[in-house]
């Protein structure tokens, strides 16, 4: 499998690095064999789906040097990041992360999109991930079947803001630089913790979940995704967009609609249960790399002004901490996806990498 996919990547390559190309995207799965997880649970074969866009460069010393990875949100997926409010201000020529120049690499995490996950057959009896197995994964598929060996920047929203967190401090000479959006560096604790703690009892207490071999979504998963809605909206772009009672009926009963439609309650309570045992402020002094913290004032779930930042970061030896003030353009949690929003700071912080690096 690891020659096809090289195979793939070098005539992928010859396209992209020709003059004036404009590079397609590449889709993928990799089979981990005999994955084991934090807990002592295994699987023989762990499928970790990825997109990725442009090809790697390598200086002399045969070290990529133009590697991006980027890591989407709970029950998100890597393709979230191909929508026109990411891509279309990031990927494009002249652009930050244009990809006739950097190599974008957006993977499903386990337990999400077309990765291996419990709704694939195992159900409740999928190993109980956590987030350090999903770093550790995502590290296999850049080194083990990408040929990736070092990466200029490490980014995500979100969950991924946190596996960005843990990425610095597991594997702190792989990047130059990481950028975690939406997220905070200490345990999972406080509102956000009891948030996860009421959506995941929304599902096991459903009498319908039995023990998570239900033939239909209980509707205990209602309930988890009706709290998620809350906790990640704006409340000030809601009002702009359903200013009457009728409107505001009609938005909320076509997203409950939709989402439902779209969620199996063993991958989401996994998703979520996931981040049990994330707390980086314990080992804050092994990150290394620059690192740029972008929260944004109207999020609810990492709501500012706790003094979890402010605490935390002066432990962080290169880290900087960007508040997004709440505007027309900000959206809540959801800010974290809007590149226009904060695309100056990540021009501002790559210029320095870049700087501090030579490359």
């Amino acid at each position: 499998m690891r020659r096809s996919i090289t195979a793939l990547l070098v005539a992928f390559a010859a396209a992209c690095l020709a003059p004036h190309a404009v590079c397609a995207q590449k889709e993928g799965d990799y089979t981990i064999k005999d994955f084991h997880f934090a807990d002592g649970e295994s699987l023989p074969a762990l499928r970790i789906h990825y997109i990725t866009l442009g090809a790697p460069r390598h200086d002399k010393k045969g070290l990529v040097t133009n590697a991006v990875l980027i890591l989407h949100g709970t029950t998100g997926t890597g393709r979230q990041f191909l929508l026109p409010v990411f891509a279309g201000v990031l990927y494009g020529s002249g652009q930050l992360l244009d990809t006739t120049q950097y190599f974008i690499i957006l993977p499903d995490g386990i337990g999400h999109g077309k990765s291996s996950k419990p709704s694939d057959g195992l159900h409740a009896h999928f190993p109980h991930y956590d987030y350090n197995d999903m770093v550790k994964a995502q590290y296999d598929l850049l080194t083990n079947a990408l040929g990736v060996n070092h990466l200029l920047l490490v980014m995500g929203t979100s969950m991924g803001g946190m596996h960005t967190w843990v990425w610095g401090e597991t594997y702190p000479d792989f990047m130059d630089g990481l950028v975690p959006l939406a997220s905070l560096p200490g345990p999972m604790s406080g509102r956000n913790r009891m948030m996860r703690r009421m959506m995941m009892d929304d599902i096991t207490e459903d009498p319908a979940y039995q023990g998570g071999d239900y033939t239909m979504e209980p509707p205990g998963l209602h309930a988890a995704l009706q709290l998620m809605f809350m906790m990640t909206s704006s409340p000030r772009q809601l009002q702009k967009e359903a200013p009457t009672t009728g409107a505001a009926d009609t938005y909320i009963e076509g997203w409950e609609k939709r989402v439902f439609a779209n969620e199996d309650a063993n991958d989401y309570l996994y998703a979520f249960d996931a981040s049990r045992t994330y707390d980086p402020s314990q080992h804050l002094d092994r990150i290394t790399a620059p690192l740029m913290a972008i929260n944004s004032e109207d999020d609810q779930v990492n709501p500012p002004h706790m003094g979890v930042m402010e605490a935390l970061m002066p432990e962080v030896k290169h880290g900087t901490y960007v508040l997004i003030p709440i505007s027309d353009q900000t959206r809540g949690h959801g800010t974290h996806t809007l590149a226009a929003v904060w695309q100056s700071h990540l021009k501002d912080f790559m210029a320095q990498i870049k700087r501090d690096t030579g490359r």
